[in-house]
């Protein structure tokens, strides 16, 4: 069968492609080859802006263009010549030679993969894409859901709600406070993100610069590698490594993710959980259909969905970050085919990012409902009289509430005013505890 949308095996590629199909630039094979294609070219100007070689500001141009205009045609012409190879760096140092040979420059395209190892091109490439797909797609889909939880939060920020520990009514809150719990449990893992670096392995074969310093042993090939790795592709570069970088940085990287996908999970449940007490209507949509036995429902798919796909993406993150940081001796090629799974749990957790917007779209708070179960649970106000007992030195106030309240059914409004009027204490401390509702105890 031919590769579309009906016959991609994943779904990644398949029935979610027009919601992800921007990924493409960064995690398709044409993305890899052109990410590859921009080290080569920038190594090979770096070279020659260190003079070892010379360049006019033409042919610079020239080859500037050939990593700024890749196209599709172009990483075929590298897929073809791999097919030959049987090896996909070869044939992108082949491309850049015969683009050199296009240009009127055939002397100069040994300098193209000077002294580099296949995985100098990789560990650059790969984090070079994955800079830019972190900065340029997840992070900003964080930060917008951050945000739109946010306006829920403020817009909801004076609702009381009845609050539930361990399932059990428990002391009241309001809807806004809990929504900004997920807001700044957010904000807290994007700031952590952002203090780890994206680094880089450069230094040839076994990470030592033998070849580049045997041909020129006075050169100071360590400082030429930091200020080319750090100035040119604006990633760090690690100072000792074997053929392949340590994946360590990474392996932060995807835990982190890991982490905010975490949060993200407990929002869709508790979104879940609300909906399911009726705390949440859903708005609907004409021709949807939420059931096909049942016409009345309307589900929290979108809730679910992402829900699944997060578990999806963190069963990846997990072997991703357990995985890449090991390596037999100098390297095994096991981090080859595992790294270009990456784009994956990102796809996943973009598609459950757009989920969770979606569902946050559609809910009606449901005031009503909220109300009546604070109307329920009178029972939940027995902590503020024993606390503003406790103040007024009245003796055993916990063991009196527990007395009245504890496993009862029918503790109400009237159950406890008459607790209330039959106190000892000062007529104002009596109308203190009277303006205590489940209503108003929400706290700061």
């Amino acid at each position: 069968m031919d590769l579309n949308q009906l016959t991609a095996i994943s779904p990644i590629d398949g029935r979610y492609r027009k919601q992800l199909q921007q990924l493409g630039e960064y995690y398709s094979e044409y993305a890899l080859i052109k990410y590859r294609v921009l080290v080569e070219v920038e190594y090979f100007l770096f070279l020659a802006e260190k003079k070892f070689f010379k360049v006019d500001a033409q042919l610079k141009k020239q080859l500037q263009d050939v990593a700024g205009n890749f196209s599709l045609a172009d990483a075929q012409e590298i897929k073809d010549t791999e097919r030959i190879t049987n090896h996909d760096v070869k044939a992108v140092e082949y491309f850049l030679k015969k683009q050199l040979e296009k240009l009127g420059a055939p002397a100069l395209k040994e300098w193209v993969h000077f002294g580099l190892t296949s995985q100098d091109i990789n560990n650059t490439a790969i984090p070079l894409l994955w800079k830019d797909s972190i900065e340029q797609e997840y992070l900003p889909a964080i930060i917008n859901l951050q945000a739109a939880v946010g306006k829920l939060a403020v817009a909801y920020k004076d609702v009381p709600m009845l609050a539930r520990t361990h399932g059990q009514a428990a002391s009241p809150t309001r809807l806004g406070k809990e929504l900004m719990v997920f807001v700044e449990r957010l904000e807290n893992q994007v700031q952590l993100f952002s203090y780890i670096p994206f680094s880089a392995k450069f230094g040839g074969a076994t990470g030592n610069f033998n070849a580049h310093h045997v041909a020129y042993p006075k050169y100071n090939w360590i400082k030429f590698a930091n200020d080319f790795v750090e100035t040119k592709l604006g990633l760090q570069r690690q100072q000792y490594t074997t053929q392949i970088e340590h994946y360590d940085v990474l392996a932060a990287h995807f835990d982190a993710i890991k982490r905010i996908n975490n949060i993200l999970i407990d929002l869709c449940r508790d979104i879940w959980t609300y909906i399911s007490m009726d705390y949440f209507k859903q708005k609907t949509i004409k021709g949807e259909i939420g059931s096909s036995a049942m016409p009345h429902k309307v589900n929290p798919i979108d809730f679910e969905n992402a829900e699944g796909n997060l578990g999806i993406a963190n069963a990846l993150l997990e072997h991703l970050a357990a995985k890449l940081p090991i390596s037999r001796l100098q390297r095994d090629l096991t981090d080859s085919t595992v790294l270009r799974n990456i784009g994956t749990p990102i796809a996943h957790t973009i598609l459950s990012v757009k989920s969770i917007e979606k569902g946050l779209g559609k809910l009606v708070l449901n005031e009503a409902k909220l109300k009546e179960d604070l109307e329920n649970n009178w029972a939940v106000v027995a902590e503020a009289i024993q606390t503003v007992l406790r103040r007024e030195n009245y003796p055993n106030p916990y063991e009196a509430l527990k007395e009245l309240t504890r496993g009862k059914a029918s503790i109400n409004k009237k159950t406890m005013q008459a607790f209330v009027k039959k106190l000892k204490v000062s007529a104002a401390v009596k109308e203190e505890l009277m303006r205590i509702t489940p209503h108003s105890y929400t706290g700061l």
